[in-house]
């Protein structure tokens, strides 16, 4: 039976120890894999993602505008430690040695962002050179060192001026982000022939519409429902008409969604429909209009006010790849204060978590990559995100030892490998993420990256994970012991 399938059969007939004992069983098969070296393809893609506003700085160089997360983390209280994206990695001058050293570790893909206010730094109206000039260099710098550039074409950094105009809670934005999408391409569109076109958009409307923790900074459901149904139409639109612009250039289209398992706390009846209601809220408002033309069941009802006639055909796309997001499984529980009535909970005891407190389940991405495959039409996959934080520490020698990312990124990679010896057409992985960044509203405290940032040099120093993938990379395949 498959998990969803069998979690709602649960739910509705209370065999939470039954289901509790399918997902253990789950987990067990994916957790042990056999003591040889797990090889990937050969056209296996490896890479690593960042985001503009988080590695850019240059905030003001070129042209550029200011958008929704220069706005908020300028405002008093929102980020920790009142950090801002003015400087971040300062990539907008250093991309040449950022790019060198992914050439280094053998990395052949590279998905960034584009950051709309460089572009547009109105939101709309003609593009400005010289935004356009950097992706164009930063594009050819690749090229020469034999990376392909795979460009996100937005990662949250919404142009302030539009934001003035609703942002994602007006429709029109739709059409805004259409234009902007057919402006980069047309630029870097002849040497990029890799496209994804939101990352997260679930997360962008939980976190920045609902919650109010990220930049715009709104509360409310309806807020939440405006922004992924727009963000799903302007995707929709721009799916369409890079399609019909790329013609015989050979375009490879797709998005990229975070996708979680949730599962009910502690396995039991009374958290069943919580995990449900969340599953449709951060997985589902995407993935089911993309790939099957609605919206889930229990948010239809959310979603009908802003459905007009022919929304959801121009949401459902053709795409060439769906790209994933996978950090951990989330353990909801009924919560009258959350923003669906739900809250997260304690993962299973004993299970690890990372220096952001996230539970480490290795397991999960397979769970949903495998159900991509069962229930889903098993669509071509590439995992876009997959990294941790951890409290790295300097050794004497300058050199991070960064054992513990190491481990969570062999295991999680591992589960990949098991999907795909069950039939996930998995392409490749992405880690999350090339450089130690600003990380939202945890500003720089929290460190994801492969390679160390000094945040009073900028100095680039390779962590220990960051060789360990390059020799993953040399070798094509994953060390299934330590």
């Amino acid at each position: 039976m498959r998990r969803r399938s069998f979690l709602k059969a649960a739910a509705a007939t209370g065999l939470a120890a039954s289901a509790g004992a399918f997902l253990t069983t789950r987990r067990a098969a994916v957790a042990q894999p056999s003591e040889v070296l797990a090889a990937f393809p050969d056209k296996f893609v490896w890479g690593a993602s960042t985001s503009s506003y988080q590695i850019e700085g240059a905030v003001t160089a070129g042209g550029r505008g200011p958008s929704v997360w220069d706005t908020f983390s300028h405002s008093f209280g929102k980020v920790a430690n009142g950090d801002t994206g003015d400087v971040a990695c300062d990539h907008y001058n250093r991309y040449a040695e950022d790019v060198d050293l992914m050439a280094k570790a053998g990395m052949n893909a590279y998905r960034f962002s584009v950051a709309w206010p460089r572009v547009q730094p109105t939101g709309t109206g003609p593009a400005n050179a010289e935004g356009l000039d950097f992706y164009d260099r930063l594009t050819d710098a690749l090229l020469t060192k034999g990376i392909a550039p795979w460009p996100c074409l937005y990662h949250w950094d919404l142009p302030q001026a539009l934001q003035d105009r609703g942002g994602w809670t007006n429709r029109d934005i739709a059409g805004w982000f259409t234009d902007y999408a057919q402006i980069v391409a047309a630029r870097i569109g002849d040497r990029a022939k890799h496209w994804t076109m939101l990352n997260e958009p679930s997360v962008h409307a939980i976190f920045g519409h609902g919650l109010g923790g990220h930049a715009p900074g709104l509360i409310g459901k309806g807020n939440y429902f405006k922004a992924i149904h727009h963000q799903n139409l302007a995707q929709g639109m721009a799916l369409k008409a890079l399609r019909a612009a790329g013609g015989g250039k050979d375009w490879q289209l797709g998005t990229v969604l975070s996708l979680q398992p949730v599962w009910p706390v502690g396995g039991l009846d009374a958290n069943y429909a919580a995990s449900l209601m969340w599953d449709a809220v951060w997985n589902r408002a995407c993935l089911d209009p993309l790939l099957r033309g609605e919206y889930p069941e229990l948010l239809r009802d959310g979603f009908a006010p802003l459905v007009k006639a022919g929304d959801l055909e121009a949401i459902r796309q053709p795409i060439d790849f769906l790209g994933i997001n996978y950090y951990s499984r989330m353990h909801q529980q009924p919560d009258p204060a959350g923003l669906f009535g739900t809250g997260y909970g304690s993962p299973p005891e004993g299970t690890p978590t990372t220096g952001m407190g996230w539970p480490v389940e290795p397991d999960g991405i397979a769970e949903f990559l495998i159900e991509l495959k069962q229930e889903y039409g098993n669509p071509p996959v590439y995992v876009m995100e997959n990294g941790a934080a951890y409290p790295d520490q300097t050794g004497p020698k300058g050199f991070v030892q960064d054992n513990d990312r190491i481990s969570y990124l062999r295991r999680h990679m591992l589960a990949g490998h098991q999907a795909l010896e069950e039939g996930v057409d998995l392409r490749g992985w992405f880690v999350w993420s090339l450089l130690d960044n600003f990380e939202w509203a945890e500003g720089y405290q929290r460190r994801f990256g492969l390679i160390e940032v000094d945040r009073q040099t900028l100095e680039r120093r390779p962590k220990a994970s960051y060789h360990w993938y390059a020799d993953v990379i040399r070798r094509k395949g994953v060390p299934t012991s330590v």
